[in-house]
């Protein structure tokens, strides 16, 4: 075994999932940096590091010092204590100010930092709300520092400390020494598998209960996840003995202590539910029950004469579809609009919207998505919100709008349905006074909502709630190939891919390696030439998986690369986020009122305290270092992601390589993005495959049941 000593000069790279790093480091004794590579999450620039390890010569990369152990000491020279402090460790002092503290208290900077902080007012432009910031920053360090440590001599990555200490704060260690599966319950990012590794180095017994249920509720987020509401039992033993690696019967035994402690709900001695699942499922079905019950007063109106009235302002002719779906909505209390693109679900929509202003009742609309919602604004001239906005949700609060507090509305209509899950929807009727009238829209045949359930299709497979489907393709949308080539899809058939001049649906023929090139090419010089659109804002890549050379997260690197010469970045688990970046935010954060697929820009990085702003539709938000694992960079994102959303123009490729995800309704959801132009790149066979298979994952849910059953009775 070897040993060096030195300061780390540049971390050259650091994956934040794994804790492996590559770092540069200043060892007496060698002319150059010596290269470092093991396991440096909490390492920063400056510090002074001891190293275990052995030599070893990389064929690529050269000779190398493999880590296999550390210990950071605090840096003893006046540059190595700038270099530290300047490394962006300390929310408040970036290079500017660390050179400024350590020019003013030399080699006492960090004995004053840590004994005396208050004296750091003594350097010139930090003021009292700076040195607040330092101080709180230092103790905070001081604590992830503890976190790391601890974790670090249990074998686990140290990229998770921050995490855990903004969840349980100064009781973090004492908490997860007292039950480490608690981190998988209470921290997005750390599922049981991270959990489990520190349990085991901490010394719980396989067999213990803490590990058993927390690899059961493990496996029920996971299926979850996929779009499942409930597990069958003998499914769920079944999964937790291959993942636990344990006997059934105690699989079995912790099941019915995880039922009578109410962690779980079991209907039947059959299907298990997570109780959020549970009571939303079957509060869906209370609520339009309550709903449908309610009967109000018709309003003196002929709905004839009114419609009349609006073709003739309006200069249209609804088909008698149209108008069904409208007196549908007019005489209902509860309804669905469904059809495919061009089929008229937008002009209806408005014509259920003049229908109800006449009759002087007040109208709300929502949509799942910011973009979704701005599109319909766009399309109605009312003011619409996503559903979290309307329901006024407050972190920590919750949802405002609620049983005691309802939405003041007569009328509720709902676009982009089939991305609303079970949850959400819930949340959404429980705001609604039984006197709403609530209408429904959206696209059944898109693909289903992220999250669980599969609303809109068990809506409309019960039977027992009035369901319009609009077919007709106007005139105006037969022109249009999107169209065309989307219905033709939904019906089993080939798109037809021979192109034209004046089309709006291109295929080209082509595989990797060139197929990535071609992408490059039509996103920065082809499409902007000709359609004289923005590259960034008004294409988007989709592509149909993330993984692989012409993956969502690839495409990503070869875009930013290709659409952003900016330098000034942030590094953050092996992705350079740069100004100007188009980004897309992955997961659900209620404190920053931002969602899941909400897709911006950002404007502003400061590198003196590692932080940035993302603008999200007009609307600024601030982002830590720590913060960057809930966003991607989105020139290309997977189709899923692209639900609720139109761009311009839309490039995807479609080759063999995703074999996993060619089906029917990913194929149709991609094509039905695109407003102006769709260039689909890859293979017909991929493409066939993807029209052929029309098996959709069947998803585990007893809505529709359960509406037949309830609202069968009152019928």
């Amino acid at each position: 075994m070897d040993f060096i000593s030195g300061v780390v000069e540049r971390i050259t790279y650091s994956n934040e999932e794994n804790g492996f790093a590559v770092i540069k480091i200043k060892s007496k004794g060698f002319s150059g940096l010596v290269t470092v590579v093991g396991n440096f999450a909490s390492v920063n620039i400056g510090a002074t590091l001891h190293i275990k390890g052995q030599w070893k010569y990389d064929s690529k990369y050269g000779k190398q010092f493999q880590a296999f152990d550390f210990k950071e000491t605090i840096p003893a020279s006046i540059a190595g204590i700038e270099k530290y402090l300047g490394s962006g460790l300390i929310k408040g002092i970036g290079p500017v100010y660390a050179k400024r503290i350590v020019k003013h208290f030399k080699e006492d900077t960090l004995r004053i930092i840590e004994d005396e902080p208050d004296r750091l007012i003594e350097v010139d432009g930090i003021g009292k709300k700076r040195l607040k910031l330092i101080k709180k920053a230092w103790q905070e360090q001081k604590e992830i520092k503890n976190i790391m440590i601890f974790l670090q001599s249990h074998g686990v990555s140290t990229a998770y400390g921050v995490k855990i200490y903004k969840t349980y704060g100064d009781k973090s260690i004492e908490i997860v020494k007292e039950n480490p599966y608690r981190l998988a319950d209470d921290i997005w990012g750390i599922g049981f598998k991270t959990a489990d590794k520190i349990a085991e180095k901490l010394g719980f017994k396989k067999e213990s209960f803490e590990r058993c249920r927390s690899g059961i509720i493990y496996l029920l987020n996971e299926l979850s996840n996929e779009g499942h509401c409930y597990v069958l039992k003998d499914v769920l033993i079944e999964e937790a003995v291959k993942i636990l690696e344990l006997e059934k019967e105690l699989v079995d035994r912790t099941i019915a202590i995880m039922l009578e402690e109410k962690d779980l709900i079991m209907e039947e001695s059959t299907e298990v539910y997570l109780p959020p699942f549970y009571y939303s499922e079957t509060g869906v079905v209370k609520r339009i029950k309550e709903i449908l019950a309610c009967d109000i007063p018709k309003a003196e109106i002929s709905l004839e004469k009114v419609l009349e009235a609006i073709q003739k302002e309006h200069n249209i002719q609804y088909d008698e579809i149209q108008i069904k779906a409208v007196k549908c909505a007019a005489n209902s209390k509860f309804m669905v609009l469904t059809g495919g693109p061009g089929t008229g679900k937008t002009t209806t929509t408005l014509a259920i919207i003049e229908v109800f202003k006449r009759m002087g009742r007040k109208i709300l609309l929502a949509a799942p998505t910011g973009r979704a919602a701005k599109r319909m604004s766009e399309a109605t001239g009312m003011e619409s919100k996503t559903i979290h906005r309307l329901l006024e949700y407050k972190p920590t609060e919750g949802y405002q709008k609620n049983e005691e507090n309802p939405l003041e509305c007569d009328v509720l209509i709902i676009d982009e349905v089939s991305m609303v899950d079970i949850i959400l929807m819930y949340n959404l009727l429980k705001a609604v006074k039984d006197s709403t009238i609530i209408i429904l829209v959206g696209d059944v045949d898109q693909l289903p909502s992220v999250g669980a359930g599969n609303l809109l299709k068990d809506i409309i497979d019960c039977g027992v709630i009035p369901v319009v489907k609009l077919t007709k393709i106007f005139r105006q949308a037969l022109g249009s190939a999107i169209i065309t080539n989307a219905h033709r899809i939904n019906k089993g058939l080939m798109p037809i891919l021979k192109g034209g001049k004046n089309t709006d649906f291109f295929f080209i023929q082509e595989e990797a390696p060139k197929l990535v090139e071609i992408v490059r090419d039509l996103c920065t010089k082809r499409l902007p030439g000709y359609y004289k659109v923005d590259p960034i804002e008004d294409i988007q890549v989709l592509c149909p998986m993330q993984r692989g050379e012409s993956g969502a997260y690839n495409m990503n690197i070869v875009l930013q690369e290709a659409l952003n010469p900016s330098r000034l970045a942030i590094q953050y688990g092996g992705i350079s986020y740069r100004l100007n970046d188009k980004v897309m935010q992955i997961k659900n954060n209620y404190d920053k009122n931002v969602f899941n697929g909400d897709i911006g820009r950002i404007v502003y990085i400061n590198q003196e305290d590692k932080s940035l702003i993302i603008r999200f539709d007009g609307i600024d938000v601030d982002y830590d270092l720590t913060e960057l694992d809930e966003v991607v960079l989105a020139y290309a994102t997977t189709v899923h992601k692209s639900q609720g959303s139109e761009y311009k123009i839309v490039v995807a490729p479609f080759t063999m390589q995703h074999y996993m995800m060619l089906q029917r309704n990913l194929l149709y959801t991609c094509v039905t993005r695109a407003k102006k132009v769709i260039v689909l790149v890859g293979s017909k066979k991929a493409i066939a495959i993807a029209v052929s298979n029309n098996k959709i994952q069947q998803r585990n849910t007893m809505l529709a049941l359960r509406l037949k059953e309830s609202l069968s009775m009152n019928l």
